[in-house]
């Protein structure tokens, strides 16, 4: 297509020179070294929803898609778009040395919007220091990589969200509890007692909505999901692609395929077409028998969302922290000292000695 968006990654400041980059909370580029802030022109339209069965059948060829420069880390496998004066050139899930001659230039579908960063990386790295000073046993190392304010980077997370209108059919039972008192012998003679039961009763019937924004992770390495107190961001403040706003981030490309995406939306959708069905059911219990689920006019979106990330490693484990980029919320697997925790029990026991010689 003609028509191809071309991402402007680089952005000189006009003043000085230097670069831009995007100003979190805002929708504004700004100069680190001069001051500089310059608006980010807000798109009239909104973002586009593309025709999944139509897309599915072209989505080897080049519509909506343009070209991004990427590298892949050979440890855990991520595709990172790095800037070209970006600051780290390491893995930002693994650590690992990522080599700038090994920049390949691939194709992907063009995002349609993103959810930008709120929080910049100050108030990130403050959130994640203040986490660390709380938690008991840490290793030393670790709140030493707290203090380091380039140990935690800002990426963009690719993700697939899709939209249709559901109808299903069903057969099933609805089941209603009802109490029997029973007598039973005990250690003090006879007693009674409730005990339920259910009464099923046939049931079948349609039921028909339209679902929104099934969100599916379009990221797939050697390394756990990300936490799903982190992975919730508020879609209503999703806002036109523009690339302006990946200035001073990293971009992780999906690596999982629309198609494969596709799919892992069905199973969504079948979740919540059966819950559609216990809930037209009634009764206290439900019994699905079959049900024929149909989708209709579905659509699709490629969408980023923003999240810090700190990797660690201690005694030859790795452990990730994340924070949510829109709303600040952390998780994270964190190490144990094993020297702290000994000394700590050989210091009670020390206290409980000395209070039995004492009692004595």
């Amino acid at each position: 297509m003609d028509d191809i968006q071309k991402s402007e990654y680089k952005k000189a400041c006009p003043n000085c020179g230097a670069e831009l980059k995007f100003k979190p909370g805002s929708h504004q580029l700004t100069c680190e070294y001069c001051g500089y802030e310059e608006f980010i022109e807000q798109s009239k339209s909104s973002f586009e929803e593309l025709e999944l069965e139509h897309y599915l059948k072209i989505v080897g060829e080049n519509a909506y898609t343009e070209t991004i420069e990427l590298l892949h880390c050979k440890n855990c496998g991520a595709n990172q778009h790095v800037e070209e004066n970006y600051k780290s050139l390491n893995c930002v899930y693994c650590g690992e040395p990522l080599i700038r001659e090994d920049i390949e230039k691939e194709g992907w579908i063009l995002p349609g919007a993103l959810v930008p960063f709120q929080l910049n990386s100050n108030k990130a790295h403050s959130i994640f220091k203040d986490w660390v000073s709380k938690i008991w046993f840490a290793p030393d190392n670790l709140k030493k990589a707290a203090l380091d304010p380039d140990g935690l980077q800002g990426l963009y997370l690719p993700y697939w969200t899709f939209d249709a209108n559901l109808f299903a059919s069903y057969q099933g039972q609805r089941g209603d509890y009802y109490y029997e008192t029973q007598t039973y012998n005990s250690d003090k003679g006879k007693r009674t007692r409730q005990v339920r039961k259910t009464k099923w009763t046939y049931a079948s019937g349609n039921v028909e909505g339209f679902i929104d924004d099934i969100l599916i992770n379009a990221s797939e390495k050697k390394r756990k999901e990300i936490p799903a107190k982190v992975a919730f961001w508020n879609l209503r403040d999703l806002v036109v692609f523009n690339s302006k706003y990946l200035s001073g981030f990293v971009t992780e490309k999906y690596s999982v395929s629309l198609k494969e995406g596709h799919h892992k939306s069905f199973q969504e959708a079948k979740n919540i077409a059966y819950n559609w069905i216990r809930s037209d059911i009634g009764g206290d219990t439900q019994r699905i028998a079959n049900a024929d689920i149909k989708l209709s006019d579905e659509k699709f979106k490629h969408i980023l969302l923003p999240i810090y990330l700190s990797s660690y490693r201690y005694d030859g484990k790795e452990f990730n922290f994340y924070i949510n980029g829109q709303t600040g919320v952390l998780s994270g697997n964190r190490p144990y000292s094993f020297w702290k925790i000994f000394f700590l029990v050989l210091f009670i026991l020390a206290v409980i000695a000395v209070f039995a010689i004492f009692a004595k």
